[in-house]
């Protein structure tokens, strides 16, 4: 079964640091549970061969297992953890990033009227059975590791194979609108990148809906879509977010983090941080203090 050979190929190439000697493949691997862990989802694929993980996005629960993939078109700021990993039977995961202009390519390529029509913007994470095409063109692409002087010539074919079967599969319309300049999630990703890039200053939603080249009712309705969240609510995940990490290096500064990332009022920002992460920064900084925060991983 290609999901076999999927795992054996995982458990044999996996590095620490997620990544592999093909550019944009990911390989993830977890040897136990952890408790959920704040990080962005990047633009991937992400495909369980063992194991299996929840993701939260805003107020939405993602769960996915062996058997299963999750799609993230718009890297947002996530909460993650896997549920079924041991030393004996490690969380195996095979992961691609999605690359808009790869995708764009391949949508030029595609007879016009091939593919549905899209309807509104989708979520920006989805979760759906693999098809056996998928998961056999994961385990050729793997295969491609043992044989490295095949890499830069199948490797790119392969991708393309697998995002052909992505946009042509149950969650084709969120894969398909990465890869359209004018697309909903193209505009909602636009702002999304500048509220990262500005999540320290506050801002006029007009403005960003502006930026993001839509009308403020539509900016409000699409963003909501694609991240569960409201503008205002994702700033501050980003925020919070950028806090504990601050938080692991500076743990006697608790006011100081908070001015960092925006916040005028330390009380507001002990409050907005308990509710987020369960504790306090004061209190959550002695035990980042303890287990030092392990870095975001490649792929969700």
């Amino acid at each position: 079964m290609p999901l076999d050979e999927l795992r054996e190929l995982l458990a044999r190439h996996a590095r620490p640091d997620g990544t592999t000697a093909i550019d944009g493949v990911l390989i993830g691997r977890a040897e136990q549970a952890h408790l959920p862990s704040a990080s962005m989802s990047g633009t991937v694929l992400a495909l369980i061969a063992e194991g299996a993980k929840t993701l939260a996005l805003g107020d939405r629960v993602y769960e996915y297992r062996a058997g299963q993939y999750l799609v993230a078109s718009v890297d947002l700021p996530v909460t993650g953890h896997y549920t079924e990993a041991s030393r004996e039977r490690p969380a195996l995961g095979f992961g691609l990033v999605l690359a808009p202009a790869a995708i764009a390519e391949l949508l030029l390529d595609t007879p016009p009227g091939s593919l549905p029509r899209a309807h509104g913007a989708p979520s920006a994470l989805a979760v759906s059975d693999a098809p056996v095409e998928l998961v056999d063109a994961a385990v050729r692409m793997l295969r491609l590791l043992e044989t490295p002087r095949d890499i830069p010539v199948l490797a790119p074919m392969i991708k393309r194979e697998i995002l052909w079967r992505l946009v042509t599969g149950e969650q084709g319309e969120t894969v398909r609108q990465i890869g359209l300049a004018d697309s909903n999630i193209a505009h909602v990703s636009r702002a999304v990148r500048w509220i990262r890039d500005n999540y320290r200053e506050a801002f006029r939603v007009e403005e960003v809906a502006q930026l993001s080249g839509m009308s403020l009712s539509a900016f409000y309705r699409n963003f909501q879509a694609v991240t569960a969240m409201s503008p205002i609510q994702f700033q501050k995940q980003i925020r919070l977010q950028q806090a504990r990490l601050l938080l692991a290096t500076h743990p006697d500064d608790v006011t100081g983090v908070g001015h960092a990332v925006g916040y005028d009022s330390p009380s507001q920002f002990s409050r907005e941080y308990r509710r987020h992460f369960g504790a306090p920064p004061s209190q959550d900084a002695t035990r980042l203090r303890r287990t030092a925060l392990t870095p975001a991983p490649a792929m969700p």
